[in-house]
């Protein structure tokens, strides 16, 4: 039988994903007690309440995350998000924090999702995952759209450096339909062969970024 491997964050309460970026509020909307006066005896439901902004937890970009007139989460066909032939790129964020076009030199990610295994994901939760991370860079993402990828994810607090305010590789990725896959986590559990993989947010219209619950499929 296939295997499945989570690649997503929990998301709860009050949780940091992005440095400023408020955490996520998580209550009851109608609690399992307030239900009971609305149902026969012995029934009972409960219907929970968020509110987040679209960058919390694991995500998926789309082109409108970045451009205005990029195609947006309502308007992503399945293909794009779901089923796609996985390939996984192990560089240790030890060996220094820019991966470059070099990381991915020999490897056929054309129509793959391609997933950067950096190890930065045993930092979440804390101070150190927010800065100095792992990242892309702009050759990295020009030779990735070049080779045909379909999307990029990696498990770090940006596929960008953070330092300054450009975002070089959202604007090339996302500028040639290249979806973006951020705060993945779980990739060491990867296999270096092939793999099936799925982010599919919500069918959301005018949103350009949502939480997935991203995995994989092994044969």
């Amino acid at each position: 039988m296939a295997q499945l491997i989570d690649l997503s964050h929990m998301i709860e309460a009050g949780m940091t994903t992005y440095k400023g970026v408020p955490g996520p509020v998580i209550c009851d909307y109608l609690s399992r007690q307030a239900s009971r006066a609305l149902y026969d005896p012995g029934t009972e439901f409960h219907i929970g309440r968020i509110d987040m902004v679209a960058n919390t937890g694991t995500y998926l970009d789309s082109p409108f995350h970045r451009y205005a007139d990029g195609t947006d989460l309502a308007g992503l066909a399945l293909e794009r998000m779901a089923d796609l032939p996985g390939v996984v790129v192990r560089r240790p964020f030890e060996q220094g924090l820019a991966i470059d076009a070099d990381a991915f030199a020999g490897i056929d990610v054309a129509a793959r999702a391609v997933l950067v295994h950096t190890g930065w994901d045993r930092h979440w939760r804390t101070d150190a995952y927010l800065t100095g991370h792992p990242f892309l860079t702009e050759a990295a993402a020009v030779h990735l759209t070049a080779a045909g990828a379909r999307l990029v994810g990696i498990d770090s607090h940006n596929i960008d450096d953070t330092g300054g305010g450009a975002r070089p590789v959202h604007s090339v990725l996302l500028g040639q339909g290249v979806l973006i896959c951020e705060h993945m986590t779980n990739l060491a559990a990867l296999p270096d062969g092939d793999f099936r993989f799925y982010a599919v947010p919500p069918k959301v219209a005018a949103f350009g970024t949502f939480p997935v619950r991203a995995f994989a499929q092994v044969a």
